[in-house]
């Protein structure tokens, strides 16, 4: 089944490194075919960034994400430029500490940044407690594969930290996720 994912916020978030995660999970792990693309603006940090992941069965002829049926937003901007617009069949997981409008699809609201901060004591890691939100909701990867690619992209030393944002997530979206 052809999940289209697409990710957004601003820059220094983790945004395309939460693309990259969800993609190597689904290849290396759940043994799927996966691209990968990002859009960001010459603002690296602080301006809005995009990263999309197309999940697959079968082969990805075609790399661009076209019609997302999947949204993790973690900022305003992010949901203004590519999520407003979002289909009305379409998920949608938003950062709910900084995305203040609503979309017109079904959504979760998960205070990521904010639980990342009160709760780990990092809010670097927001992105992290997204990503076990996505596959709380959506199963699009296994949790096990979702952890075990993780592990390999975070900086060494970070992985207990990772683990546990991802585990968060997946408690806030009332799921498992724990190890």
């Amino acid at each position: 089944m052809r999940r289209e994912v697409r990710f957004s916020g601003f820059g220094g978030q983790g945004i395309i490194l939460s693309a990259v995660i969800l993609g190597r999970a689904a290849v290396m792990y759940d043994h799927k075919f996966a691209v990968q693309t990002q859009v960001y603006g010459p603002e690296a940090r602080g301006g809005a960034s995009m990263s999309a992941v197309i999940i697959d069965d079968a082969e990805i002829l075609y790399p661009k994400v076209a019609d997302p049926d999947i949204f993790v937003i973690m900022s305003q901007e992010g949901f203004e430029k590519y999520g407003a617009s979002a289909r009305s069949d379409a998920v949608m997981i938003l950062d709910s500490t900084l995305v203040h409008s609503r979309p017109g699809c079904t959504f979760h609201e998960i205070p990521a940044t904010a639980e990342a901060r009160k709760t780990l004591g990092r809010d670097i890691v927001a992105n992290i407690v997204m990503l076990g939100a996505l596959v709380g909701y959506t199963h699009v990867v296994s949790e096990e594969s979702l952890k075990k690619a993780i592990l390999d992209s975070v900086p060494k030393g970070t992985e207990a930290l990772n683990t546990r944002a991802m585990e968060l997530g997946g408690t806030l979206a009332g799921g498992k996720n724990q190890s």
